[in-house]
């Protein structure tokens, strides 16, 4: 059987294709290799590159994608090379990026939780990630936040401070994975990696676990270019994609 190559089938990470900031699993994998043989496929996450890359378990295994598309697409790997990097420093400058710190360290300063780690906000190149338990929390303490986080909306609330503070600025807050918030520019959410496919590809597929409105899934699933699916685990991807593109 040829490979498809009309379509293209683009995953988000965390809780897609691996439990929140763990490595892939191996099942995960073969799965992967074996879709990869009928289409092409990519990878869009909101991490960046460092991140996805070890979550797929290494720079060969994140090689094997058609497409890697790090921090929402702002750095765009095709065939494990680089071919787009955008900054969101020269984008904004180094005074609007310190009034969105300062004013987010300050928020931050007023939220009580269970308990509180280190790095609350993260600069990377496509955003900042601003996370109200801290990024060096453990495993057992980004799960406490979670449900915590659903009982009394910690994140939610803070975006909405931030949408209020920053209305006139071009900038957009999602909520992101388990524990964080990620700011950046209009436009520069998940469909910022479309403009690599959308003239190769006659439909693309995008399958992800924070589809709702505030999801960093939600624009990208929504979107008038893509065919977007939700999904609530690595197992229900699996199962979905099979389902879908009758493999057994």
């Amino acid at each position: 059987m040829s490979r498809d190559t009309s379509k293209i089938i683009l995953f988000d990470v965390d809780g897609t294709l691996t439990a929140a900031r763990k490595v892939i699993e191996p099942d995960m994998v073969t799965f992967l290799e074996n879709l990869m043989h009928k289409y092409p496929v990519g990878l869009v996450g909101g991490s960046d590159l460092a991140k996805i890359e070890e979550q797929m378990g290494g720079r060969d295994r994140l090689n094997m994608f058609d497409f890697v598309f790090a921090e929402n697409g702002l750095v765009a790997l095709a065939n494990g090379e680089i071919i787009a990097k955008e900054s969101i420093q020269k984008f904004m400058g180094e005074d609007k990026i310190q009034e969105l710190i300062n004013f987010s360290l300050g928020y931050l300063s007023g939220v009580k939780l269970p308990r509180k780690r280190g790095t609350f906000i993260e600069f990377r190149n496509g955003m900042l990630n601003i996370c109200p338990i801290g990024r060096s929390c453990t495993y057992e303490e980004r799960g406490e936040f979670s449900e915590f986080d659903k009982q009394h909306g910690i994140r939610t609330t803070m975006v909405d401070a931030l949408r209020k503070e920053f209305t006139k600025d071009g900038l957009v807050f999602s909520i992101g994975g388990q524990i964080s918030i990620d700011a950046f520019p209009t436009g520069w959410d998940k469909t910022y990696c479309l403009r690599f496919v959308e003239k190769d590809f006659k439909e693309i597929y995008f399958f992800g676990d924070k589809t709702y409105k505030g999801g960093n899934d939600h624009e990208i699933f929504e979107d008038s270019r893509t065919k977007g699916f939700t999904v609530v685990s690595p197992e229900d991807t699996k199962k979905q994609v099979c389902q879908l593109f009758g493999i057994e």
